[in-house]
């Protein structure tokens, strides 16, 4: 699953170099539904924050 085609998904900034995504959503998507589908990507969540606050992985 493609995190910026997730209905609600506003903007994804990925940096390569720092290795970071920044993902941008409508209010009604949930940071678990966001976290969830990165890691169906196969990629490894390090850490993660929602509106400011940090979040467990």
């Amino acid at each position: 699953m493609n995190v910026s085609k997730t209905a609600g998904v506003k903007s994804l900034d990925v940096n390569l170099e720092s290795q970071t995504a920044n993902v941008v959503t409508e209010p009604s998507v949930s940071y678990d539904t966001v976290l969830a589908t990165i890691k169906k990507t196969g990629k490894t969540v390090n850490s993660g924050e929602a509106d400011g606050e940090p979040k467990d992985v």
